[in-house]
Formats: structure tokens, C-alpha cells, sequence
């Protein structure tokens, strides 16, 4: 009597990683099923998902948006520090670099051609809103905190993009301000530079003016503070009233334009052309004011 010798059973298949077909993977997606390696394997609310189920349900899953149209971000307000952070280092490059090349190449000044800065240069407008003032310190102190206190309000009710489009418009509306109101250079005056954020910070007082009135909250405590920080460019010496008239008018029509347009698939679109537009316009009238001398 012979016995046979039993046929060895066939093993079972080891699972491996479809991204990675060399990577046995004994971990299995909670979503499709399918075996994913460490570097495939991403936490889920229970166990884990492959790349491939999170980034499907990333596409699927609508991007969330403020009130104004805007990416919701959050977190910390990135642009704000980043702003606050751009112009801390230009004020010790204002100490460190020798004979004030900083201020001699980026303030403004309400000139068209002058032996000191020379012909007229418009990205001075810019430039001059991350400078600051180095015998008076208050100047950027005072700027950045109200940078960190109205940043930390628009920036994630704007959205990043809109609220650093805002700055920085507003930044060059001051300078067109102070474009418009004051006298052009006259041979052997005594030409200063203008520098500091202040335009720009107006222009967040006329958005967050704006936009409260446009949620229906109360304004009055804006209103009060405009009212004080436009009174002391008047009453100190050295303060150029004329960039915190155009910053706030500039921030206004900023805010108008995204605060304002209808809400739908276009308004991003819309917003993008109602900015360029006021930037346009800031360009037509510097253009104006400068051709007319």
C-alpha cells in the first residue's frame, strides 16, 4: 500500500504597494481597500487612507472660501508677519548700509527732476511704504502694530491674495496722494524723501471702514480713530497728510471693489479687473500730475 504525499498548498500572495510593486505592505486603506506602503499611508479620523483616496477627496471637496471670494485660510496671518517682517529688515539695512543708499534709491519724492533723487521714478511709490524714518523709532512702531492689529482682522476675512493686493495698492495710493497735494520741486528747496507705511496702513482704515459698513457693524470707534491719527498729521511737524488722505481714499475703492462685487463663479475674475482698474487709475492721474509739472 502506497501512500501519496500531499501537494504543498499554495502560499498566499504577499500585498504589496500598487504605487510601490516592490514594498510589501500588510496595511490596508480604510477607503479603497488597497494595501500602501509607509510613504503611501496618510492618518485618517480612522486608521489610514492611500495618497491616492486623500487626493481624490481633496478634488472632489469643494476649496472653502470667505464671505468676499477669497481662499479661508488659517492659521497665523502669514501676509501680515511677512509684511511686519519685510520691513524690520529694511530698517536695520537703513542702519547697516553705508552713505543711505536705502533711502537715497527707494524714498519718494514729489519730483520730477531734481539733482538729488533725478527724474521721476514711479516704483519709488512702492518702495518708500517699507521704509521708515531713522531718528524717529515710534514711526515703525506705531506702523506695524497697526499693521498687526488690522492684519490680523482683514487678512482672513479678505483672503491672503486680496488683503496683500489691498496693501500694497493702498501703499502706492499714498504716495499718489502725496503726489497730488503737494507742491512740484522747486530749484533750491530743500527736497525730503517721504517714507513709511503710513498710506498703506490708511488704506486698511478705509477697507475695515468699508467692510463694517457693509456687514452692518458699528464704525464709530473707526471713525474716531481716523479721525485722531488725521488730526496729528496735521499738527506735527514732518507728517505727510497728503499719503494718509490718498492710502485711506485708495483702501476705500479697494475695499469697495471686492466687498461689493456679487458673488458667483466670476468673482475672482471681477475682483482681479476692479484692482486693476484702481491701479489704472492711480497710474492716469500720477501720469496727469506729472506731465502738467
Amino acid at each position: 500500500m502506497s501512500y501519496g504525499i500531499p501537494a504543498a498548498e499554495p502560499s498566499a500572495q504577499v500585498p504589496v504597494c500598487p504605487r510601490h510593486p516592490d514594498r510589501p505592505s500588510y496595511v490596508r486603506c480604510q477607503r479603497c481597500g488597497r494595501p500602501a506602503c509607509p510613504d503611501c499611508q496618510r492618518a485618517a479620523a480612522v486608521g489610514f487612507q492611500c495618497v491616492d483616496c486623500v487626493n481624490e477627496t481633496k478634488r472632489a471637496t469643494p476649496a472653502v472660501k470667505t464671505v468676499y471670494g477669497g481662499a479661508a485660510a488659517t492659521g497665523k496671518p502669514v501676509v501680515t508677519f511677512g509684511i511686519i517682517a519685510v520691513c524690520a529688515v529694511m530698517y536695520v539695512l537703513q542702519w547697516v548700509v553705508p552713505g543711505e543708499w536705502i533711502y537715497q534709491n527707494l524714498a519718494f519724492a514729489n519730483v520730477f527732476a531734481s539733482p538729488e533723487f533725478g527724474e521721476f521714478e514711479p516704483w519709488r511709490m512702492l518702495t518708500a511704504a517699507f521704509l521708515h524714518s531713522q531718528g524717529f523709532i515710534l514711526h515703525i512702531v506705531l506702523n506695524m502694530y497697526m499693521l498687526w492689529i488690522f492684519g490680523q482682522a482683514l487678512e482672513p476675512l479678505l483672503g491672503r491674495v486680496r488683503f496683500l493686493a489691498l496693501y500694497l495698492i493702498s501703499a502706492i495710493g499714498g504716495s499718489v496722494g502725496y503726489l497730488l497735494l503737494t507742491p512740484s520741486y522747486e530749484p533750491g528747496v530743500p527736497l525730503a524723501g517721504v517714507v513709511g507705511a503710513s498710506g498703506a496702513i490708511f488704506g486698511l482704515f478705509g477697507a475695515m471702514l468699508l467692510v463694517q459698513r457693509k456687514r452692518g457693524g458699528d464704525t464709530r470707534q473707526l471713525w474716531i480713530l481716523i479721525a485722531i491719527n488725521g488730526v496729528i498729521g496735521f499738527v506735527v511737524p514732518q507728517i505727510a497728510w497728503q499719503a494718509h488722505l490718498g492710502g485711506l481714499v485708495t483702501g476705500a475703492l479697494c475695499a469697495a471693489v471686492i466687498a461689493y462685487t456679487p458673488r458667483g463663479p466670476r468673482q475672482g475674475l471681477l475682483h482681479a479687473a476692479g484692482l486693476a482698474a484702481v491701479v489704472l487709475l492711480l497710474a492716469l492721474v500720477s501720469w496727469l500730475r506729472v506731465t502738467a509739472g
